[in-house]
């Protein structure tokens, strides 16, 4: 099987990739190889014409290549609740101001991505067109095969952006690097925000895979879980998957980011969840209309998501 994710270097979706360089998915039978596509959409559209098999990205993202969600289900959650982070050069933070110092700036986002930003600025009183924000992709990041946040943070530094919405990753380069600072962390502000259920970390298929090989899908579900279960029993693991994968200073960031996030591994799809990604959805012009739970969501493996079993 072939998984795709839109971000290597980074802990957004680091649960899929410790399921493959751990042994995880090899533990239930499946051959699974990871495989970069950059930006999230071509990874679902790899997904919707049978190039790959799964994808490891954003939850509402699936909607680029499957309006109203016909053709695919979300079988497991990666981690709970919205996961970027708004980075702004530290040279340009103003405590007074707050999240209104980015009127009149270039923010950096991936496509899709900049979805939520656009909410998530909204839901700060922030208006793009009236505010003079500019919402751009990252220099450099126009080609497949890129790694969005560590470019993101990069871009910062050198002055090509003056913020960024972006993984952990990314987050944690430029803070390291003195260049950044975080001002928004939608995850950590809690599940009480709207925000935090605009998407999540989410494992996907497709519906006829769903349909011509279950077993398939729930041995995938289950190595998930099982590897989110090795992690918060042992995070060093986390070190074994960076040092096979990443580069060498990223490499040495992600033990200490997997441990911040181990509160959310949790893989189930929650009905919360679902409602408040729909209606973020809906405002963002990329559903017509709700839909029910289980036209998001393949429930039948909803077993699994405690047990693994």
């Amino acid at each position: 099987m072939k998984l795709a994710v839109p971000d290597m270097i980074s802990n957004s979706y680091f649960p899929a990739l410790a399921a493959a360089e751990l042994g995880f998915f090899a533990r239930e039978g499946l051959d699974v190889s990871v495989e970069l596509i950059f930006p999230v959409n071509k990874a679902y559209e790899a997904l919707r014409d049978g190039e790959i098999e799964l994808v490891a990205g954003s939850a509402h993202s699936m909607l680029a290549a499957f309006p109203e969600w016909k053709g695919g289900k979300l079988l497991c959650a990666q981690a709970q609740g919205m996961y970027w982070f708004l980075v702004v050069r530290s040279d340009l933070w103003n405590a007074d101001e707050g999240v209104h110092v980015l009127k009149g700036r270039k923010i950096g986002a991936a496509p899709w991505v900049d979805f939520g930003l656009r909410a998530l600025l909204l839901e700060e009183g922030l208006d793009v067109e009236r505010d003079n924000i500019q919402i751009t992709p990252v220099p450099g990041t126009g080609q497949g095969g890129v790694n969005f946040g560590v470019a993101a943070a990069a871009a910062l530094e050198r002055g090509d952006i003056d913020a960024f919405w972006a993984n952990g990753m990314g987050a944690e380069v430029a803070v390291s690097a003195g260049s950044g600072k975080v001002i928004r962390d939608v995850r950590r502000e809690g599940a009480a925000r709207n925000p935090f259920h605009f998407t999540f970390a989410s494992i996907a298929t497709t519906d006829r895979l769903v349909a011509q090989e279950p077993e398939r899908v729930a041995s995938v579900v289950r190595a998930i879980v099982a590897t989110q279960r090795a992690l918060r029993n042992d995070v060093t693991l986390a070190d074994t998957v960076g040092n096979a994968l990443f580069p060498p200073e990223q490499a040495k960031l992600i033990t200490r980011l997997i441990e911040r996030d181990l509160p959310f591994y949790d893989a189930a799809i929650s009905h919360a969840s679902v409602t408040g990604m729909n209606a973020f959805a809906r405002r963002a012009g990329l559903l017509e209309r709700d839909h029910p739970y289980d036209d998001v969501v393949a429930g039948e493996f909803s077993s699994l998501w405690v047990t693994g079993k």
